[in-house]
């Protein structure tokens, strides 16, 4: 077994009373902030402001379009933290924050009743709206933690005028492909077939 190494003082939380590097265990008893949101990168917890309500507005024209046309088995999860599983239980984790997810109804079922995340191994889509200031992390970061973690559909959504969503799926192990950036209406039938008008996201 390997000794897992003591965080240095830059790696250490600012949130008051967290000096070490969490485990998924952990990070999920925190709660969350009395402002913005709270991600965790191996360990190291991320602070975020809350979104404006132009992004919030988006995220909720996407729930509605999308939510009617998923398929019995499957829920879609606005703004939920997602386990990713990329290290060991006990070790330091990575837990992701995205606005919006789609998973088997099982999953949530077991969240409510057991406690704890949902994981990517839970998860068929995940979707994140770039906003200022995220326009690397949703494009380069998440992007390759979530291929890594398995969830094989991304949808990179950008309300900058005109609206573009960016479908990528997993290529084996080339990670996530795509076919570029699509405006106006986005149709798909994979993981599940649904029709996006990206301009009522504006």
């Amino acid at each position: 077994m390997t000794a897992i190494p003591e965080p240095s003082e830059s790696s250490k939380s600012s949130l008051p009373g967290v000096d070490h590097l969490l485990t998924i265990t952990e990070y999920a008893e925190l709660g969350e902030p009395e402002s913005g949101y709270t991600e965790l990168l191996e360990g190291r917890l991320l602070m975020s402001p809350s979104p404006g309500p132009g992004h919030n507005i988006a995220l909720f024209e996407l729930y509605l379009q999308v939510k009617p046309q998923l398929p019995r088995q499957l829920i879609a999860v606005p703004d939920i933290d997602v386990d990713l599983e990329l290290a060991p239980l006990g070790a330091p984790a990575t837990a992701r924050r995205p606005d919006l997810v789609v998973v088997e109804r099982a999953a949530v079922r077991r969240v409510d009743r057991e406690g704890g995340l949902l994981k990517a191994s839970d998860v068929r889509l995940v979707v994140e709206i770039v906003s200022p200031g995220s326009t690397r992390t949703d494009n380069v970061d998440k992007r390759g933690e979530y291929a890594d973690a398995g969830i094989p559909h991304y949808w990179i959504v950008d309300i900058t005028e005109p609206a573009s969503l960016v479908a990528c799926h997993l290529a084996g192990e080339f990670g996530y492909q795509d076919g570029g950036a699509v405006t106006g209406e986005f149709v798909t039938h994979d993981p599940f077939a649904v029709r996006v008008n990206l301009d009522a996201l504006l």
